[in-house]
C-alpha cells in the first residue's frame, strides 16, 4: 500500500483530536490521508509498514530513494512541534532521533528509524535504567536554549496566576496546601529560570535502541529553562512497577540523587522545581476537572520533601 487509507487512521488519535481541538482536530484528521500522499510524493518515500500513532502524531515507516528506513511523523502544527523542530535541528542527532527533512508549513518531520519495540523501560534493574537515562539527559541539557523556545520563566509566571483559581476547585484542605507549597517553590525560583535546552518528556519510553548510538531520544518538547523542571517524566517512569514494589520513597529518593549528581545539580534547587512541574500537572488537571492531586504526584512530594 503507498498512500494512507482513512481506515488506518487509529481511533484513538482520531478522538485525541476531537477532544483536544474540537473541530480544528476532526478536520485534520479528515486531512490527514491528503498530507501523507504529499509529503510521500514530495519526498519520494516508499511506504515500509503499518502506521501507528501516539496521541499527537500519525508515523508512517518508509523508505528513502536510496532504500534507507525513515519515518514520516504527521502531525497538527502546535507551538510543542515548532519547539520539537528547533530542538531537533538544534540538537542535530547528538543524543536524539537524527531530523532528516521537514515541512515547516505542516510540521511534517521525515525522521530517522530507530528500534521501536525495544525502549529503555526494557532494561529490568532501575538503577542501570536510571543511569543511562541520566547520562543522555545530561547531553541534552548541556546545550544552551537557541531562541524561539518559550521560556520556563514565562510557564512559571502563568502558573503562579493560576493558583487562586485553582485552589477553589480542589476538594481536600490537604491538597490545597500541598497546592500552595508547590507554587511557594516556584515563587522562590521563578527569578533564576535557567536557560538550557529542556526535552521536557524525557522518561524510559521516550527512550530507543538504536544502532548509531546505544540509546537515543525521541519526541521532546523542547522549552528553556532549569534542568531540574525535566527530572520529573523520569521520577514517574514505570510508576506502576514503582508502587508495587513497596517501596516508592526510597525508589524515588535513589532515582533522583542518580538525575542530579549525573547532571550535577543543586538539589535544593532541582528539588524546588520538581516541585513546580508537579505544580504544572496539576494545574492540567483541575483545568480537566479534577478535584484531587494525582496520588503519583503526592508520593513523589513527600518522597523528595520527608528526606
Amino acid at each position: 500500500m503507498s498512500t494512507l487509507e482513512p481506515g488506518e487512521v487509529p481511533r484513538h488519535l482520531a478522538t485525541s483530536y476531537a477532544t483536544g481541538f474540537g473541530e480544528e482536530g476532526r478536520a485534520w484528521i479528515a486531512g490527514l490521508p491528503a498530507l501523507a500522499a504529499t509529503m510521500l510524493e514530495r519526498w519520494d518515500l516508499e511506504r515500509d509498514g503499518t502506521a501507528r500513532a501516539g496521541e499527537a502524531s500519525l508515523v508512517l515507516p518508509v523508505l528513502r530513494p536510496d532504500g534507507t528506513p525513515a519515518v514520516l511523523r504527521l502531525q497538527m502544527p502546535r507551538q510543542e512541534t515548532t519547539a520539537a523542530l528547533i530542538g531537533l535541528r538544534t540538537w542535530n542527532g547528538k543524543g536524539t532521533v537524527r531530523l532528516l527533512d521537514h515541512d515547516l508549513m505542516s510540521s511534517t518531520m521525515l525522521l530517522e528509524r530507530l528500534n521501536g519495540a525495544r525502549t529503555l523501560a526494557s532494561i529490568n534493574n532501575d538503577d542501570v535504567a536510571m543511569s543511562t537515562l541520566a547520562e543522555l539527559h545530561a547531553r541534552l541539557v548541556a546545550v544552551p536554549a537557541p531562541r524561539g523556545l518559550r521560556s520556563l520563566g514565562d510557564i512559571a509566571s502563568d502558573m503562579l496566576d493560576q493558583i487562586p483559581q485553582a485552589l477553589t476547585r480542589l476538594a481536600d484542605p490537604a491538597d490545597r496546601q500541598l497546592l500552595r507549597s508547590w507554587a511557594s517553590a516556584v515563587a522562590e525560583l521563578a527569578g533564576e529560570p535557567g536557560d538550557r535546552m529542556l526535552h521536557w518528556d524525557l522518561h524510559y519510553g521516550n527512550v530507543l535502541a538504536a544502532r548509531r548510538e546505544p540509546w537515543i531520544a525521541v519526541d521532546p518538547e523542547p522549552l528553556a529553562g532549569d534542568p531540574g523542571f525535566d527530572l520529573w517524566p523520569a521520577l514517574d517512569s514505570r510508576w506502576d512497577d514503582v508502587v508495587a514494589n513497596g517501596d516508592t520513597l526510597r525508589i524515588v529518593r535513589r532515582r533522583f540523587d542518580l538525575l542530579t549528581d549525573v547532571l550535577g545539580l543543586d538539589r535544593a534547587c532541582a528539588t524546588g522545581w520538581t516541585l513546580g512541574r508537579l505544580l504544572q500537572n496539576s494545574l492540567w488537571d483541575i483545568d480537566d476537572g479534577e478535584t484531587r492531586l494525582a496520588p503519583s504526584s503526592v508520593a513523589i512530594a513527600d518522597s523528595l520533601l520527608s528526606r
